[in-house]
């Protein structure tokens, strides 16, 4: 089964395109993946989204308090 509505991760709007019209950044699947309690790639979608989290705190810098810190 196709989905057909999709979503942009930058500004969460809804369209039936590839790409957003406002921010012209690829959508994604708007619909969660089909659970089953004998998924065998399981182990490899949540070590991606981790993965995808990292970049993105990657790219925001992180203030340290360094006089405070243990």
């Amino acid at each position: 089964m196709r989905h057909f509505i999709r979503k942009c991760p930058k500004c969460a709007s809804y369209t039936l395109k590839f790409s957003c019209e406002k921010c012209k950044v690829p959508t994604i699947d708007a619909h969660p993946a089909k659970y089953s309690p004998d998924d065998k790639y399981a182990r490899y979608r949540i070590a991606d989204r981790y993965i995808q989290t990292e970049e993105v705190s990657d790219s925001e810098p992180l203030k340290v308090d360094r006089e405070n810190s243990v």
